[in-house]
């Protein structure tokens, strides 16, 4: 009975143990859970602290205003660029929106990304993706009309422009805050691009945009001032379209800018929506979420209350999320569009618009010319030309594609000034791509159907692509097929987004398929440049031709258009001899939206889906219970 109750014993003991145990990581998880709960409601409280702050000084300025009989807001800096356009805010159309009969604020905006975020800390981010989430956190000084692409002011109400074109003058709204409560002033301004210029800080892309800036300085509060270094023909976009970064917030960083650098969700601005924790979002989380901001300054606030993206890697699935009601927009790809058209259950649920935007951008196949300090086969401009004229666009535009889309000759927008109609797409031409290679050093020598280079190797290289694009592993599958009966292998290389990210930055690749956004007049300075070669640049394929590198500088500096549009010209020109790119295409926007999301408008920018100020909303009887 001793054995017995001893073994009881033993029995209770860990028992009691384990139970105890448990009891103590249940009491730790709770600990834990009200440590953050404690944190979040610390937050708030000094955030309220600061809203009544604010309101003490607005009531102070409003109580020297009724002294002084001094009510305007407006500068007295005369504006010599103020046009038609700067008669009315940025808010006018968002103004309309709001007045509609059956306008109402509430419900969210539900979308998707085709592949995770690396970070959404900006400078340091560098996708489509964070630009497109940060859009809605950070504000710039101005923003083009929809309409008429003209300049309309945001953060800055009035702006003028000295008159060697050397010195812009904005003059800021009083009555903005950053989401957090603190004031915007004129010296966040100044913050930002000093911080951008700060070479500790992981920001050479937008370092290499700014080149042109001496310096940016707070004249008091409300009033900044940028002086360039020498004309640019883009300095009101350049200085209007900074993304202003609270220095209270960001400014630590400049001591540790590791952390900085480093970081993956560090998001605070003065925008219509805010992250939930500016210092908290992580790729972990696998979606990204944007919540209303309640202390936004503008003159109309969002409609929705939330903007989510979910990450959806697959298109299968991405598509199945559509048709389920859990996202409101799906980008059809070509292959499908024509058979969603006739799908009843997606036409009797969303609208579909179809257009190309000026700022779609263009696919392209980028030639690694240097790689481990050594030149590869693509330092040689005729076996980048004969690689052009093997990849037969037009047969990847029409059986892939299905002809949604239009061949690209260059970086520039046909039927833009920037383009010269005599600047034509390479087109696909075997016989004389052959010719280029064997003039290069490259041909047959053991009859065995594969070309050597002129050391004796194979011509084989592989190419780097987004893994999860069905179209695009299409395309590259076409091309492999179509290169080798030429005597070149190729090597498809799926990859996931976020190892393409790192092979780019580290030029880890022998060729790759990419896209870029475009713009109404783009500036080439980054991706063509010879000093862009840099690490974390955007010449990341070594690409140098000190010719184009002047002729760059010229036009950059250029402000008389007729001139500029020469030098463009000029440059184009070279682009297309050179062929550092294979330029592919621009592809068709074929989008299916809820039907609930109403006063979708195509503008002269394209959709106004993503347009901010922000101008579609849900009616009340149309909205879910979220």
């Amino acid at each position: 009975m001793k054995n017995g109750n001893a073994g009881i014993s033993k029995l209770r003991f860990w028992l009691g143990l384990s139970l105890f145990v448990v009891m103590f990581l249940l009491l730790m998880v709770q600990i834990d859970r009200q440590w953050t709960k404690m944190d979040e409601m610390t937050r708030i409280m000094e955030e309220q602290a600061k809203d009544i702050r604010s309101t003490r000084g607005l009531l102070r300025n409003l109580e020297q205003a009724m002294r002084t009989a001094d009510f305007s807001s407006r500068s007295n800096i005369s504006n010599a660029e103020k046009s038609a356009s700067n008669e009315t805010d940025a808010f006018e159309r968002a103004r309309q929106a709001a007045e509609q009969e059956d306008y109402a604020q509430g419900d969210w905006m539900m979308m998707a990304f085709g592949s995770n975020i690396r970070t959404l800390t900006p400078l340091v981010s560098a996708d489509a993706y964070s630009s497109e989430v940060q859009q809605y956190v950070l504000e710039s000084l101005l923003v083009r009309n929809p309409d008429t692409l003209e300049w309309n002011g945001l953060l800055a109400e009035d702006w003028s422009t000295s008159a060697d074109g050397l010195t812009i003058t904005f003059a800021l709204r009083r009555d903005i805050t950053f989401s957090d409560g603190e004031p915007l002033t004129a010296k966040d301004v100044e913050f930002t691009f000093n911080f951008i210029m700060n070479e500790a800080i992981a920001a050479p892309r937008s370092r290499a945009y700014l080149s042109r800036m001496e310096r940016v300085t707070a004249l008091d509060d409300y009033h900044v001032e940028f002086v360039f270094k020498e004309p640019y023909f883009n300095s009101l976009q350049l200085a209007g379209s900074l993304q202003i970064m609270p220095e209270h917030f960001y400014g630590r960083f400049l001591d540790d800018p590791q952390t900085f650098n480093e970081s993956r969700g560090l998001l605070l601005g003065s925008g219509p929506f805010r992250l939930a924790n500016p210092e908290g979002w992580s790729p972990d989380a696998g979606v990204v979420e944007l919540v209303r901001n309640p202390r936004y300054w503008g003159p109309v606030s969002a409609s929705f209350d939330r903007i989510v993206w979910r990450i959806i890697e697959n298109d299968s699935a991405r598509l199945t999320t559509f048709r389920n009601g859990d996202i409101d927009v799906y980008s059809a790809r070509p292959r499908e569009y024509q058979t969603l058209l006739d799908d009843k259950d997606i036409t009797e649920r969303s609208q579909n618009f179809e257009y190309m935007s000026p700022t779609a951008g263009y696919s392209f196949i980028a030639w690694n010319q240097e790689r481990g300090g050594e030149k590869t086969i693509f330092a040689d401009k005729r076996v980048r030309m004969a690689m052009s004229m093997l990849t037969d666009v037009d047969r990847v535009l029409e059986e892939i594609f299905l002809g949604y889309g239009q061949p690209a000759a260059s970086p520039f927008m046909p039927g833009s000034a920037q383009h010269d109609k005599a600047n034509e797409a390479i087109g696909y031409n075997i016989e004389k791509a052959r010719e280029l290679l064997l003039e290069a050093g490259f041909q047959d020598s053991n009859n065995d159907g594969v070309l050597e280079t002129p050391d004796g190797d194979n011509f084989e290289f592989s190419l780097t692509y987004f893994q999860d694009s069905d179209d695009t592993r299409r395309m590259v599958l076409f091309l492999r097929d179509l290169y080798a009966r030429s005597g070149i292998i190729m090597e498809p290389n799926p990859t996931e987004w976020s190892v393409m990210v790192e092979n780019i930055q580290q030029k880890n690749f022998d060729a790759i398929t990419l896209a870029w956004t475009s713009g109404i007049e783009i500036d080439i300075y980054q991706m063509f440049h010879s000093s862009q070669t840099v690490e974390g640049g955007d010449n990341f394929i070594n690409y140098r031709n000190p010719e184009l590198d002047a002729i760059i500088d010229a036009a950059r500096g250029e402000v008389n258009e007729q001139k500029r549009m020469a030098l463009w010209h000029q440059a184009e020109k070279i682009l297309v001899e050179d062929q550092p790119y294979t330029f592919l295409f621009r592809r068709n926007t074929m989008a299916f939206i809820d039907r609930r999301i109403h006063n979708l408008e195509k503008t002269s920018l394209g959709l106004n889906l993503m347009s901010v100020p922000v101008e579609i909303y849900v009616p009340a009887e149309l909205q879910h219970s979220r």
